[in-house]
């Protein structure tokens, strides 16, 4: 008897899957996040922006280059820019040193003498002439000492009028044939004895004298005085090796410093040519003139360690701005070029290439133009090609200038219409053209730049 299976189990419909309500909820709030971030940038951005997002190709891609939105307008507005002429003048050739002030002369002022340092008469630091009393040492020993030798001067010098006296009675004795000629010779040779002995007893008083008024130290000569080194009571000896002050001359000064060897042809062939070369003393920021003055001598040798030599200038210094020892720069003028083609050094711009200026060209468009530099004198350089007379150049604004740039060329401090404004703008002016200005070119007697 065959089994009979039994019947399936009946197959009902799928079963359905409930989507949770906390699941939808986050996904609503996200999409009303970003929505609203979306609206947040898109309204924050400046209307040209979006202006130019929304006309651009591509659903609102930026355009390539400057062909379109913000940078397009920037590039074609009209450009603030400060612009200075060139011109023709004279630019000094300058050689710069680091230099070291020292004195004309430098005198220590010792004591003469011994004795005992009786007093001051100057105070530290200040200036003194020459034979003005800067101490005293005690005068009695001296005085006591010229009295002696005064007293042996009168004492030989009574015998030696005695001698005379007698001489002059032998030789009228002699005359009468009453005494011998010896006798007489023997008086005479006493006379010449006594001569001398007073001539020695003479030198000796001197002497004394001359002692004595070693008593008043003397500046030697006109300086400045140090600070004392010895004060008053204390006993003196001329040996001594530190003396009682040192004077320097400060007025006129002289300042060492040294030029490389390849420089010193050109130095020398104006030195005979009797030229006087100016040498400016400047402080170690190089903001401040401290003096001027010409150039004095030239040391005779080349130093072999740093292939240089030493050049002494000399310095009025009348103000007394420059002191012995006292490190400055030194800026002296070797060579002028007259009559050359300068430009503001602002204008200079510097790349891979070489040189260059922005021009300014008759319609008021930029140009970049290569040129050839040459000396620097302050704030203009010597353009030895590529720029002419008359031309303008660009000092200030090169970095919102393109080539073939609309410009308007605006004075130096005053403000332009869309130029920008602030601290740093008017900083910007401000700096703009300072320097010295080279003279302009008169002919051949003119002078240098200044």
């Amino acid at each position: 008897m065959s089994s009979i299976p039994p019947d399936p189990a009946p197959v009902g419909p799928p079963r359905r899957r409930w989507i949770r309500p906390a699941v939808v909820v986050g996904v609503l709030a996200l999409a009303a996040i970003g929505a609203g971030l979306a609206w947040r940038w898109t309204h924050s951005q400046p209307p040209a922006a979006v202006a130019a997002k929304a006309g651009a190709p591509g659903g609102g891609s930026r355009g390539g280059g400057f062909g379109g939105g913000r940078f397009a307008a920037e590039a074609n507005r009209v450009q603030p820019v400060t612009a200075v002429a060139a011109k023709r003048g004279d630019v000094n050739v300058v050689q710069t040193a680091l230099g070291t002030v020292v004195a004309l002369r430098t005198v220590t002022v010792r004591p003469r003498v011994d004795g005992l340092l009786q007093e001051i008469d100057f105070a530290d630091g200040t200036l003194v002439n020459a034979g003005a009393v800067l101490a005293r040492i005690d005068p009695a020993p001296f005085q006591v000492a010229l009295e002696q030798a005064e007293g042996q001067l009168a004492r030989d010098a009574a015998q030696l009028a005695n001698a005379r006296v007698d001489l002059d009675r032998y030789r009228t004795l002699l005359a009468q044939d009453s005494i011998a000629s010896q006798q007489v010779d023997q008086q005479a040779a006493l006379v010449k004895q006594l001569e001398g002995t007073v001539k020695v007893d003479q030198a000796a008083v001197d002497n004394a004298r001359l002692q004595l008024s070693y008593t008043r130290i003397t500046a030697p000569i006109t300086g400045r005085l140090g600070l004392r080194l010895v004060d008053a009571g204390n006993i003196v000896h001329s040996s001594d090796a530190n003396g009682i002050a040192v004077i320097t001359q400060v007025h006129p000064i002289t300042v060492l410093f040294a030029i490389p060897q390849d420089a010193l042809p050109r130095v020398l062939e104006r030195m005979r040519a009797g030229e006087k070369l100016a040498v400016e003393a400047w402080d170690r920021d190089q903001k401040t003139l401290l003096e001027r003055g010409t150039l004095a001598s030239i040391d005779n040798q080349i130093d072999v360690t740093t292939g240089t030599v030493k050049l002494k200038a000399e310095l009025p210094n009348p103000e007394g701005r420059l002191f012995p020892n006292q490190f400055v720069n030194v800026l002296m003028v070797v060579d002028t070029h007259r009559g050359v083609v300068v430009a503001p050094s602002a204008a200079i711009q510097r790349n891979s290439q070489g040189s260059a200026v922005w021009v300014v060209r008759a319609d008021d468009t930029a140009t970049l133009r290569p040129v050839a530099t040459g000396p620097v004198d302050g704030a203009y350089v010597e353009i030895d090609s590529g720029l002419e007379p008359g031309e303008r150049v660009v000092t200030d604004g090169v970095d919102r200038i393109r080539e073939g740039a609309k410009v308007e060329v605006v004075t130096p401090g005053a403000a332009a219409p869309g130029a920008a404004s602030g601290p740093a703008a008017r900083g910007a002016h401000k700096r703009n053209g300072q320097g010295r200005r080279p003279r302009e070119h008169a002919g051949p007697g003119n002078a240098g730049a200044q």
